[in-house]
Parts: structure tokens; sequence; C-alpha cells
């Protein structure tokens, strides 16, 4: 809204000009949903009390998170709402790209916020049942990932995945593009509403990917940089770094509440538009597989589920003591502080081996 509203002024006031650079008003962003996280974190947290909207902690979990129960969740609101707002604030809406990962949010931040009050209000354990989350989920992607292969970032990369690292290697899909994209995007979804176990890690995490697609998404809409990176060139998709320019604000906001001890947890309000619009950012950019470094952990907690389901019905045996991962580290004797620490620093050396994939090439 600001660019549209004081851009136009620079004509008669020429420092209104600043409103033109996507670094500003990504900067912006940053700033403004942080302040807003951490103005409306207080307030929600005590209505949720008021409500007695509080966590339900899984009796087969480690001792410790028995005391967790009853702590506030739906805190994800938290992060919507500043995301949303700041970005309403900062972004371009004369920009597709904007308008595509801001519906993208409500559609899975009401997806998760369905789910959280069935299962914490209307106390139905299961909340929304899994199939029709993926109903849900996946109705998005399909939409998503339809409207890019008609409207492609890059017309001349619609079906096509650049391998990281390799600047002239790319796989062509074809039709089963749309399969991908669309596993894709639930996937990362669902790998965070995983990983949202523990105080803090789930959100860090997320804001450790946010800044680093935040900067690729700039790069790769910036035509001499992309050029001079190799790397596909999407008209545009600058925008995306206002987007997640608010997210990381909205999320640092958050973590300042949801650090050990945690005062707030995000519930499935929060963790699956988190995981599902950093899928389709992922997709906008064609940067698909660096997604799997990026979101290192997140597919890593989401592969220790599927290993320990499966291991279990095929042998009977369970991998790890508990899935998802980071739990098993918990039961082995780390505490939760260090497993979330040491998290963030895997979470963080990832960012900086995928950000290394822009040069090494």
């Amino acid at each position: 809204m600001f660019y549209h509203l004081f851009y136009p002024l620079h004509i008669y006031f020429f420092p209104f000009n600043v409103f033109k650079y996507i670094t500003f008003r990504a900067g912006g962003a940053i700033f403004t949903s942080l302040i807003l996280s951490l103005i409306l974190a207080p307030l929600l947290i005590k209505r949720l009390k008021q409500f007695h909207i509080g966590q339900q902690v899984r009796e087969d979990g480690p001792p410790t998170h028995m005391k967790k129960a009853g702590t506030p969740t739906m805190g994800g609101l938290i992060i919507l709402i500043s995301l949303a707002v700041s970005t309403f604030l900062w972004a371009r809406f004369d920009n597709r790209f904007t308008i595509i990962i801001l519906l993208s949010t409500l559609w899975l931040g009401l997806l998760g916020f369905l789910d959280d009050y069935l299962k914490l209000i209307k106390k139905r354990s299961r909340g929304l049942m899994a199939r029709y989350k993926l109903f849900g989920q996946s109705i998005l992607a399909m939409i998503i990932v339809i409207y890019l292969y008609y409207y492609p970032a890059n017309p001349g990369y619609v079906t096509e995945l650049n391998v990281p690292y390799l600047k002239d290697l790319f796989i062509n899909l074809g039709w089963f593009y749309v399969l991908f994209a669309i596993l894709l995007i639930v996937g990362s979804s669902n790998a965070v509403n995983l990983t949202d176990g523990l105080d803090g890690l789930a959100v860090g995490s997320v804001l450790i990917a946010a800044m680093t697609y935040a900067l690729m998404s700039y790069l790769a809409g910036h035509a001499q940089f992309s050029s001079y990176l190799r790397i596909v060139p999407v008209p545009g998709a600058g925008e995306l770094s206002v987007f997640l320019g608010s997210m990381a604000g909205a999320s640092l906001g958050f973590l300042w509440f949801n650090s050990y001890p945690a005062e707030v947890f995000m519930g499935d309000t929060g963790s699956l538009f988190l995981g599902g619009t950093i899928g389709i950012v992922a997709l906008c950019i064609k940067q698909e597989l660096l997604l799997v470094i990026v979101g290192g952990i997140f597919v890593v907690e989401a592969l220790s589920v599927i290993l320990q389901v499966a291991s279990f019905k095929l042998r009977g045996k369970r991998v790890l003591k508990m899935a998802p991962l980071h739990h098993h580290f918990e039961l082995v004797g780390w505490s939760e502080p260090k497993v979330v620490i040491r998290f963030w620093i895997i979470g963080i050396i990832l960012a900086l081996i995928a950000l290394s994939a822009l040069k090494l090439r």
C-alpha cells in the first residue's frame, strides 16, 4: 500500500523515490511485522488463557513435556496477522506474486485454524481429519501449479528443474512436474508441522529458511544479478522478498514468546501456512530442488516419521526411540534447548551451503 500511496509523489518530493526499492520495503516489512508480533503476542496469549485454549501433550512423549500441557496454542495467529498486515503495507499489489502468496497464506492459515479450532475448542481429539487437511492443501497446490504452468514464472523453464551447483543441468519432468510441484507444496507444509514439537524449533528454522529465500527471490527478480549468477531469471519475483521479510520479522517476534520455556505455541494455524508458502516461493523462483537443502531440517524431520512408521509396520521394530527426530534426541539425553540450538546451527549451515550454490556454478 505504501508503494502505491507514496511512490507516485516522488515527482513532487524526491525522497519518496525510496519506496521504489525492494530492499527498502523489505526492511520496512521486517521491522513492521516484528513490532506487530511483539504487540499482538501478549494480547493474544492473555485471550487464549481466558478461553483455556491450551496445548494437548502426548502421553507417550518425553516426560519433560508433561509440564507443557495447557500452554496457550493457536499462536500462529500472531504470525499470520503480523505477516499479512506488514505485507499489505509494504508490498506492491500490481505484482502477481504478491497476490498468489497472500491468498495462499490465508488459505493455509484458515485450514490450520480450522484444525486447531476443532481440536482445542470443539474438543475433537483428532481435529480436522487428515484426509480433509491433505485435500485442502492439495487443492491449493493444484491451483498454484496449474496457474504457473499456463502463466509460468519464466516461459523457458516451465517444467524444468535446475540441479543445484550445476548451472547448465536441467531436468525436464514434462507433465510429471505438476505432481512434483503438488508434492513439494503439500510436503513442505506438513514437514514444518511435524517439526513444531519443541520450543522455538520450528519458528527458528522457518526464520532461517525465510531469510535465505528472501535473498534468492531478490536475486532471481533482478535482471543483472540473475544474469551474473546464472540463475533462472524471474521478472517480478523480487517482490516475494517483501513477503518473506514480513515472515522473518513476524517469526522473530513470535520466537520471543515461543523460546524455551514457551509461553505460546503456534499450532497448525501457523505451521501449515509457514511451510506451504515457503514451498510456493521455491516454485515461483524456480529453485525447487534447493528447498531440500534450505529446509533440510524439515526434510529430515519428515523422513524420520516416514521411516519410523514404515519400519514398525514392515518389521515390527522402531528405528528411533521416538519420532519425529527431535524427540529421539531428547530421549537419548539431550536437553530440549540443546536439541533446538543444535538444529538451528545445522539449519544455518545448510542455508550457507544452499547460498553457495549461487556462486559455485
